[in-house]
């Protein structure tokens, strides 16, 4: 079976869009129909007297229908007043006013009749009365001469009104008199003052009423009301009054509460359900009373309960029979409290519970029309059919009334009428029409063919199917052109022949036919659904926090269905974004450039298309620096402590951590601020410890996370009375300038530490274990004071006090201080060398006694120089080294001493007036030492078979030079080393010329010089022997032969060929033939790095420069010159097939190679030539 249900209550999205289709199941217009009013004026209408009277009635029916009136209970006859007219096809009556109309004539009630061949309609019966506005009644007003304190009521008493005017109080200035807690307006309109004040007085308290129906103000003569203050009294006016109970002399005294509005201790209170309930309590007292609202029994209706007029109003909003009850007013000041007690009675006027609907029924059907309603009291009902009491409008035997029902068995077509519902009771009455119609009709659907519906995916599809017919059709829904019947619970049949998909997926795509069908007939209707992608937005903006004047850019980044285009809409605080050309929107985010406070809020990125709308919000939060606090206030002023409070300015959105005090001292540093403490954020109050004759002033900073606040405007100043001193002053010293005198320091005190005028200081001292009594001296403020005619470094008790013209400051504490150095009167003695090796020795002395000293001992300063290389017996100017030692040490080392030389050294103490004598001179040498490095190493003269070597002596011989060691060997074109041949030249050589070399050949040499010691550093350098003149003609006739020139073009043909193929073969991940060899077994010639020292294993450091083994390729330095190479990575490798890698890595062929020999007649170590290319076949 296929499930109906009607509208559920837990879809209110749903009710709006299923009202429209229930509208549209009425009887469709070309049917016969009795009428139906559809629109009528209110019940009570009060109109403006100067503008023609519109009473409103429309009704449609089939056929359209006639329309009448009634005036009070009687006929009105529109045709015999002139004034009067009916608009065409309507019943409206246009009564005309402004032709010379007394709106006052057409007061009445009015009823209106629609009426066809099927019934009659009547309309509610329509109160007209115009409005009025009259004039306040003349009247003299006395002046309001009244006590400071006591109460008054200013009363308005407005001339009555239609509807009643809207009453408020202003001066003649047209400004509203402000209200407050003490003064305000009750409900009737009265001024109330709960007690009054000298600020009181004045003449021009005037009531204005504003009646808004004819947009007229009508106005009060002004109240004058004095008030006078017991002073004024006593001397102006009591004198002249004898009722002296009134204005008695007494002071003003506090009153307890007293209510003025309303009176009594309880009243009771009527409204009606649905309406506002307002209840108000005013009360006198000084201090001025507070109301508190409570309701016995029971609390107060959360969520629409207001308080008004400072909470004297109580405000309670759609008050239904269950707000009934006792509602208590109590008013409290510091003298005591008074309460009412309000009654309060919710009645009700009619309302509906079932309302009679329109019956549509088929000849021989049965049904009912239901009129229920409720109210308080009960509301009492009665039926009329065509506007005539049931009990005497013409019979009809299908028709039997039971109470609030009509049943209806076995209807004809004459059965059709109007039948009118009344229920009323005391506080008004409700009129509902609901028509009887009899056809007999065939289905129509109603809902336009194919209609396109489109609903975004995991959403309800609601698809219409408005239908009409009598008897009422059976509804059937398919999907597709020959579908079967829906049935099951992912389907909702409703009544109106809506079908609803609760949750429509992208397979609920298609046409779905609807298909009406009763007695007389059957129709069906075709409509299409398409599911839609949801709109998302998959980034949100999200919470940030700018400081201000920075920029800041919300981003909100949407996906949606691509046949839907949307709309991207900004707010901020759920409002339009400010016209500001600082917000800059862009397509997927919004920028806020140079941010100020007011940009704070919540924005909110709107996505809306035709069929859905999602949003993200997020917060902007603007920190910025605290505003500066205010209103500082200094209270409990005592000599030496005061109380600082303040108002903490906006934080601006990042909490306060702390706030600093700083003071100002007008009298001795004005224009300063210093620091004097800093308290909690959460604190506004200090207690500030105060210093005697100050004239503070205080500022507070307040401090957050983003910076510091501006200070605040300082305080008013406060001057403490004079004292002695607290204290005396810090860091006195007593250190002597010159030998017979003692210079005493000290640190003055601050202007706000002297507490008092004629700030001095006594200056005391004495010899220490020497003098039994102090001498003293009073010197002004100063810092300085010198004792002279002292002994020589002896130490002295010191001691510095404060005092002004108030006394001393407590007695200070004594100090050690010494009197004036001199230089140290002898030298250190027994002084020794010991040498450690040839750049350092170990020097000893004794110590001197303390008492020659005379002053402080900072050390022994050596002072040792060279005085000759004892290899070299030339002089040269003589260069003195000073070393310090600190303290009382009696050693030193002396390190950098040059090898196999002469030095002197002598020992002086030093004080902190200079140094003492020196010691005798102390005479010492050092040992010899290997030499530097020859001075130079030049190669000169090469023939075929010879070199000539010539050189110098080591700039530091570093002893007496035994000889000269030279070692060389040859290296062949592919850079392998020959055996090493080694040398020993006498010392005293400066040159040699080597034999029965080979030619054309290059030579590497290591240059070294010897002492008793060892071997210095070596030198190095390369040579070549000269080429054979015949050999080179042949090779020079060789090269300019074309068929040798044919020979190397097809070799480097053939070369590029090969770097051709090992390039394709490389990008295609083909493994290189040195790969191969290199997996297969390592190359012996290839040292591994040692683990150590990353250095390889065959070759030696770079600074030792030992000769190469034989069979290493690279020199010792691990360089290659440029002369050397030329360059070329032919000279590296044999043949040409080496290249480089992608990542700079050598990729040629290598192979294996076994130590060597040097060549004899074919290697050179100059770059290959054509030519020797040649020689190496030959």
């Amino acid at each position: 079976m296929m499930k109906k249900k009607s509208i559920p209550a837990s879809k209110p999205f749903l009710i709006l869009f299923l009202c429209q289709i229930i509208s549209a199941l009425d009887v469709p217009l070309d049917l016969s129909q009795p009428p139906t009013i559809t629109h009528q004026s209110p019940k009570d209408y009060i109109v403006d007297p100067r503008e023609n009277i519109v009473i409103q009635c429309e009704a449609k029916g089939k056929p359209p229908p006639s329309f009448s009136w009634t005036r009070n209970g009687t006929h009105f006859d529109i045709d015999k007043d002139a004034q009067v007219t009916m608009k065409p096809n309507s019943g409206t009556l246009v009564v005309n006013i402004m032709n010379g109309g007394k709106a006052e004539a057409y007061e009445g009630v009015y009823q209106c009749t629609a009426r066809n061949e099927r019934g009659a309609a009547i309309s509610n019966n329509i109160v007209i009365r115009p409005s009025r506005s009259p004039l306040w009644t003349k009247e003299k007003l006395e002046p309001h001469q009244v006590r400071e304190g006591d109460s008054l009521v200013l009363h308005c008493r407005p001339p009555v009104g239609l509807p009643p005017p809207i009453i408020f109080w202003m001066d003649n200035a047209f400004q509203r008199l402000p209200q407050s807690e003490r003064v305000s307006q009750g409900l009737n309109g009265d001024l109330y003052f709960s007690n009054v004040q000298p600020e009181d007085t004045r003449e021009d308290y005037i009531c204005y009423a504003r009646f808004n129906h004819t947009q007229t103000i009508q106005q009060k003569q002004p109240i004058s009301v004095k008030v006078f203050s017991m002073d004024s009294l006593n001397d102006t006016i009591a004198a002249n009054l004898s009722d002296t109970d009134i204005y008695g002399a007494k002071p003003v005294t506090e009153r307890q509460p007293v209510l003025l509005t309303p009176t009594g201790s309880t009243s009771t209170k009527v409204e009606l359900r649905g309406n506002v309930l307002l209840l108000e309590c005013i009360a006198a007292g000084l201090p001025t009373p507070v109301i508190r609202w409570i309701k016995e029994g029971g609390e107060l209706p959360a969520n629409r309960t207001f308080f008004e007029n400072f909470k004297k109003t109580l405000k309670i909003i759609d008050v239904s029979e269950a707000d009934s009850g006792n509602y208590k007013c109590i008013a409290r000041n510091t003298l005591g409290s008074v309460h009412h007690v309000i009654s309060v009675t919710v009645k009700a006027a009619p309302y509906w519970i079932t309302a009679p609907r329109n019956l549509v029924l088929s000849p021989g059907e049965d049904g009912t029309l239901i009129c229920r309603a409720n109210g308080n009291p009960k509301p009492s009902i009665s039926w009329l059919a065509n506007g005539v009491p049931i009990a005497i409008a013409p019979e009809d035997p299908s028709r039997k009334v039971d109470g609030d029902t009509i049943i209806f068995s076995h209807v004809q077509e004459r059965s059709s009428a109007v039948y009118q519902c009344n229920a009323s009771n005391e506080y008004g009455y409700l009129l509902a029409n609901a028509f009887v119609n009899v056809l007999a009709e065939p289905p129509r659907i109603l809902t336009p063919a194919n209609k396109l519906y489109q609903v975004i995916a995991d959403s309800p599809a609601l698809l219409d199917c408005a239908y009409f017919g009598s008897p009422k059709p059976e509804i059937e829904w398919f999907k597709g052109v020959k579908g079967s019947i829906l049935r099951g619970n992912e389907y909702v049949f409703h009544d109106n022949g809506t079908l609803e998909i609760p949750v429509a997926q992208k397979d609920s795509t298609g046409t779905y036919t609807c298909v009406a069908r009763n007695e007389l007939g059957k129709i069906q209707n075709e409509v299409r659904l398409e599911i839609k992608d949801p709109t998302m937005i998959i980034k949100q903006p999200e919470y940030k926090v700018v400081q201000r004047y920075g920029q800041v850019s919300f981003e909100c980044i949407i996906k949606h269905d691509s046949t839907l285009l949307p709309t991207v809409i900004w707010l901020k605080d759920n409002d339009e974004l400010p016209d500001d050309e600082r917000f800059l929107v862009g397509k997927d985010n919004l920028t806020i450039m140079n941010v100020t406070d007011k940009d704070d809020g919540t924005y909110t990125c709107i996505v809306n298309t035709t069929l859905d709308s999602v949003s993200a919000s997020a917060v902007l939060t603007v920190v910025a620096r605290p505003n500066p606090p205010f209103d500082l206030e200094l209270t409990g002023q005592l000599e030496r402590s005061i109380e600082l409070s303040w108002i903490p300015g906006d934080e601006n959105n990042s909490p306060i951590t702390h706030f600093v005090i700083e003071y100002e001292d007008g009298l001795h540093e004005p224009g300063v601020w210093h620091y004097q403490t800093e308290v909690p954020g959460t604190q506004t109050t200090v207690q500030l410890k105060l210093s005697p004759y100050v004239n503070y002033s205080f500022r507070v900073v307040a401090v957050n996370k983003i910076g510091r606040s501006q200070p605040s405007e300082p305080s008013e100043q406060y001057l403490t009375k004079s004292a002695s001193p607290d204290e005396n002053p810090a860091n006195v010293q007593g250190i002597g300038s010159e030998p017979d005198n003692l210079v005493i320091t000290w640190e003055s005190l601050k202007g706000f530490q002297s507490n008092g005028p004629g700030l001095q200081y006594k200056v005391s001292w004495r010899q220490k274990d020497v003098d039994d009594e102090w001498t003293s001296v009073i010197v002004a403020n100063v810092s300085k004071y010198i004792v002279s005619g002292t002994p020589t470094f002896v130490p002295y008790e010191i001691k510095v006090q404060a005092l002004n013209d108030l006394g001393y400051a407590p007695e200070p504490s004594e100090v050690i201080g010494h009197s004036g150095e001199d230089l140290p009167m002898v030298a250190p003695g027994n002084v020794q060398v010991h040498v450690i090796n040839s750049t350092l020795a170990k020097v000893h002395w004794d110590p001197v006694p303390l008492k020659t000293v005379r002053g402080h001992l900072q050390g022994y300063k050596v002072y040792y120089w060279k005085v000759q290389s004892l290899s070299r017996r030339s002089r040269r100017h003589v260069e003195k080294n000073i070393l310090t030692f600190r303290g009382n040490k009696t050693f030193g080392m002396l390190p950098g001493l040059e090898p196999y030389s002469s030095y002197k050294l002598n020992v002086r103490v030093v004080n902190g007036k200079g140094e003492g004598p020196a010691s005798p001179d102390k005479l010492f040498k050092t040992p010899e030492g290997v030499p530097s490095s020859p001075s130079y190493l030049k190669i000169t003269n090469p023939t075929l078979d010879s070199l000539t070597l010539e050189w110098g002596s080591p700039t530091h011989p570093n002893g007496v030079l035994t000889s000269y060691i030279l070692k060389f060997q040859p290296i062949n074109n592919t850079h392998e080393l020959g055996p090493l041949v080694e040398i020993r030249i006498p010392a005293n050589e400066s040159s040699l010329i080597l034999k029965n070399l080979n030619y054309s050949t290059r030579y590497k040499f290591y240059f070294n010089a010897q002492t008793s010691v060892g071997s210095g550093s070596q030198i190095t350098e390369e040579a070549v022997t000269i080429m054979d003149e015949a050999m080179a003609s042949r090779q020079v006739d060789i090269a300019t032969q074309g068929w040798f020139i044919g020979l190397m073009c097809a070799v480097a043909l053939l070369i590029l060929i090969l770097l051709i193929v090992c390039f394709i073969r490389r990008n295609k991940g083909g493994k290189y033939p040195v790969k191969e060899k290199e997996d297969a077994h390592a190359d012996p010639e290839i040292q591994p790095m040692k683990e150590d020292d990353g250095t390889f294993g065959e070759y030696s450091d770079a600074e030792d420069h030992k000769p190469l083994k034989k069979g290493s390729r690279t020199p010792s330095d691990r360089t290659v010159k440029k002369e050397d190479s030329d360059d070329s990575l032919v000279d590296y490798g044999e043949g040409v097939n080496g290249q480089f890698n992608e990542d700079g890595s050598f990729i040629g062929q290598y192979s294996g190679k076994k130590e060597k020999e040097p060549a004899e007649g074919n290697e050179s170590s100059e770059a290959p030539s054509p030519v020797n290319a040649m020689n190496s076949f030959v």
